[in-house]
């Protein structure tokens, strides 16, 4: 096949997209033209509400839906094409929802869906193992937790060795330090060069870790980009949180003078205030604000989850 490498084509690209239900008064626009391509390597991120079209755009990539519209291409091929059945066992797919053979245990799980995929069985200790599952791989799987019921999804999802990874919600479950664990592991696989997309509900999660993403709203495409990218495209104000003397934070309207009915100030206490600033005015602020020489002073961005709900309002 064409794309059985890597060739620094996009492993997706999503052209006018669109996956409709009913018709007439009942029509569903599940997703309604979407425009979108995933670079390879990369570790991008799709975000949005309960139904706005994630798990609907999983389904398409995998091929178990067609689009009522528009083109879909992974990793080179139309999921629609001659070659795609064969493709998709480079694939790796965790559903929010797996659901498990509870009289299996582990292994038997994980050799179960090796069969189904037509990877080798041999893996499937190591991969138990890799997910930290080996003390338990040979107990039923009626006696795991939720965590671990959703480590080994994650196991089975990396069957075959795939090469683009589909991971919805999969951190649910999961305790702090084995969602550290987690994105180790999704790092060492971008290493080789595995691409992957991963749909959470948990913005901050997200947040230091994807190289883009993609916020859908009502099947809509409504942002995509850097998490830096969006924040500049919201245009939401930063936060400086300042600490000094009571006469130096009395000293800020006129210190700012000139710039005060572009900022918000709000005195916390007499040694701390809070300063919002837009973006562009950050410089002139900060070369202001190093003449009063003050304690101290933070700066924050706005986070994933505030650029998420200002853009998801925007018209």
């Amino acid at each position: 096949m064409t794309s059985s490498h890597n060739d620094g084509r996009a492993v997706l690209q999503l052209h006018g997209l669109c996956k409709h239900y009913g018709a007439g008064s009942t029509l569903l626009k599940a997703l309604d033209g979407v425009d979108l391509e995933v670079a390879p390597g990369q570790l991008f991120g799709l975000i949005g509400h309960n139904g706005a079209g994630k798990s609907t755009l999983f389904k398409l990539l995998l091929g178990l839906i067609r689009p009522t519209a528009g083109s879909l291409r992974v990793l080179g091929e139309a999921v629609d094409g001659p070659n795609f059945r064969a493709l998709r066992r480079h694939l790796g797919y965790l559903p929010e929802n797996l659901v498990l053979y509870d009289n299996l245990s582990g292994l038997e799980t994980l050799q179960f869906f090796a069969r189904l995929k037509g990877a080798p069985l041999a893996p499937c200790e190591a991969l138990l193992e890799q997910v930290g599952l080996a003390a338990a791989s040979r107990r039923a799987v009626r006696e795991y937790s939720k965590g671990m019921r959703q480590r080994l999804g994650f196991a089975q999802a990396l069957l075959g060795e795939p090469r683009l990874l589909l991971l919805d919600e999969p951190t649910t479950g999961l305790d702090p330090s084995a969602i550290r664990d987690f994105y180790r592991q999704l790092d060492a696989l971008r290493s080789r060069g595995v691409s992957l997309v991963i749909s959470s509900h948990i913005l901050a999660e997200l947040q230091g870790r994807v190289d883009a993403l993609a916020m859908l709203s009502g099947g809509r495409l409504k942002a995509q980009g850097t998490v830096q990218a969006l924040r500049e495209r919201s245009a939401m104000p930063l936060r400086m949180l300042l600490a000094g003397t009571p006469a130096q934070l009395d000293a800020l309207p006129s210190q700012l003078s000139g710039l005060m009915e572009r900022l918000a100030l709000q005195r916390e206490d007499a040694q701390h205030a809070c300063l919002r600033c837009p973006r562009e005015l950050k410089m002139p602020v900060l070369q202001r604000l190093a003449a009063l020489d003050l304690t101290d002073l933070s700066l924050q961005e706005p986070s994933l989850e505030d650029v998420y709900f200002e853009l998801r309002e925007a018209a």
